[in-house]
């Protein structure tokens, strides 16, 4: 069953609640921390991108291409179409000889609101570099180029890059990639669900890559977390949930669509994953900042600087306070 986890209340009405489930794994891979059900498995979405990058990391498209670690940070990232990722993005694209026609995601505007307008304000047309998944695509792309493998189907299940994907994917999760849900992502890659612990094992890893085995992939899961904590705003965008929580070099943190966010730990040796059921992302930011407050997080700053660019005041559209969202959740710690 999916628990409460934010409450929306309008004049001390309860207007509104979003239930979901959290799960919280400990550096011996273990669930520490449960809320609702935590093993239905859940589509990754976007929350699998840093595990998507391992491969492309582990196979040295990199150093092939003379790649940097901000191309690598974008290729983690669900961008928001500021000049920071356009600017990476064709630097990767001028690297690797890759042309913004080779990517199968739809042409889109930036999802940034003010860069939207202003692009608007300019002529500005769809492109297909303004699909938040870009980097993810020219990054799987780019090793594609480097093997000499197909380019027109490198989304397809079958091609060599999503296999090894898929393989990856089941190993930092701990999961038998027989059992991993197969479906489409928005952007027209393969994605799977997971269940919550699943996911939560993968983040751990990705905060502390001494929990992998395989050196390859520990040396890749290490150098895409220090990509993403270098760069926190490639990976999201301004005032993004998880670019907000990567200023903090303790954390790794990434969200994706339709209400799934994952994070890891370093110095505590936790990852949490959580779903809020009715896949909104607006109460990403109260539930990490509530799952940190709950575990007594050394780190405070990181709390105050959530709970400062997002308050949990609703307000109409005049700016008129007329209500509230807050947590309502307790974790509960497992024996």
């Amino acid at each position: 069953m999916n628990e409460r986890l934010v409450e929306e209340t309008r004049n001390g009405w309860l207007e509104c609640e979003h239930r979901g489930a959290i799960c919280g794994v400990d550096r011996h891979l273990q669930p520490q921390y449960a809320l609702g059900d935590i093993y239905t498995p859940m589509f990754l979405r976007s929350a699998g991108k840093p595990l998507q990058a391992i491969p492309v990391v582990r196979s040295g498209t990199l150093e092939h291409y003379g790649l940097q670690t901000r191309d690598l940070a974008l290729m983690t990232a669900s961008h928001r179409g500021e000049s920071i990722h356009i600017d990476t993005m064709e630097h990767i694209m001028q690297c690797a000889g890759l042309e913004e026609n080779h990517l199968i995601c739809s042409p889109s505007f930036p999802l940034n609101e003010e860069v939207k307008e202003q692009y608007l304000r300019d002529g500005g047309e769809r492109r297909r570099a303004y699909h938040n998944c870009a980097g993810k695509h020219f990054g799987v792309l780019a090793w594609s180029h480097m093997m000499g493998w197909d380019l027109a189907t490198y989304t397809e299940p079958e091609h060599p890059a999503q296999q090894e994907i898929t393989r990856t994917i089941g190993e930092m999760a701990g999961v038998d990639p027989e059992q991993m849900h197969a479906g489409t992502d928005g952007c027209g890659f393969p994605v799977y669900a997971l269940p919550l612990q699943g996911l939560a094992t993968a983040y751990v890893k990705i905060a502390c890559p001494e929990l992998i085995k395989d050196e390859p992939t520990r040396q890749a899961a290490e150098r895409i977390r220090n990509a993403m904590q270098e760069h926190p705003l490639l990976v999201g965008g301004t005032n993004r949930v998880d670019s907000l929580l990567m200023e903090d070099k303790n954390i790794i943190a990434k969200g994706g669509f339709k209400g799934i966010f994952a994070f890891g730990l370093r110095r505590e040796g936790l990852g949490f994953a959580f779903k809020v059921a009715d896949g909104s992302d607006e109460e990403w930011a109260h539930i990490v900042a509530s799952i940190l407050e709950q575990i007594a997080y050394e780190e405070k700053s990181t709390i105050e600087r959530i709970r400062r660019v997002f308050p949990g005041t609703i307000r109409n559209d005049n700016g008129r306070v007329v209500g509230e969202q807050k947590t309502v959740f307790q974790l509960q710690a497992l024996k």
